[in-house]
């Protein structure tokens, strides 16, 4: 192996190392763990519950108004729940608009026609439980029995093409 493989394997494994602390310090949880049981209202005032779920791939992602990745990332999911959501997938969308900016989560998903479950933490209740850190986008993918299977970050354009492979996976080990 020469200087320039070591580097490059080294330079990897620091890479892994580093997104594995991000995972750790940014969640509540480990993979595997059964995800915490939330109830929050919609945005239409119903309570909601996370146990509803139960049977069904379920993508938990955290977002706010004011957060541009987010918006980004938005439109992928609600593709994705529209073309996966009879195969057993459903999306929580989980604003973490505090009171104040709240008002606008309402109006920014009936202006862009987006049809997944929207659910209102005004509290910070459930972001805190799941992601202490409140790093955004953040989402979580949970299997039939809402263990919870992945985590992700952030958003980068294409991440969306992972998120989908995963959860069809998901969904097809079921079949």
């Amino acid at each position: 192996m020469n200087l320039f493989d070591r580097l490059t394997l080294g330079a990897a494994r620091v890479a892994t190392m580093l997104c594995l602390f991000g995972f750790w310090a940014n969640s509540a949880h480990a993979l595997g763990e059964l995800a915490p049981d939330f109830t929050l209202r919609d945005m239409n005032g119903q309570m909601v519950s996370l146990s509803d779920y139960k049977g069904k791939v379920v993508m938990i992602n955290f977002w706010a108004t004011w957060c541009q990745p987010c918006q980004v990332e938005m439109p992928h999911i609600d593709k994705m729940e529209k073309e996966l959501g009879e195969k057993g997938f459903a999306v929580l969308s989980i604003s973490t608009d505090d009171a104040r900016s709240a008002s606008k989560v309402k109006p920014l998903i009936k202006r862009n026609g987006y049809g997944f479950t929207v659910l209102l933490d005004k509290e910070s209740t459930v972001v805190t439980q799941y992601n202490p850190g409140k790093v955004l986008p953040y989402t979580v993918i949970l299997d039939r029995e809402l263990r919870i299977q992945n985590v992700h970050t952030g958003y980068n354009p294409g991440d969306e093409v992972g998120l989908k492979e995963e959860v069809e996976h998901l969904l097809g080990a079921a079949e």
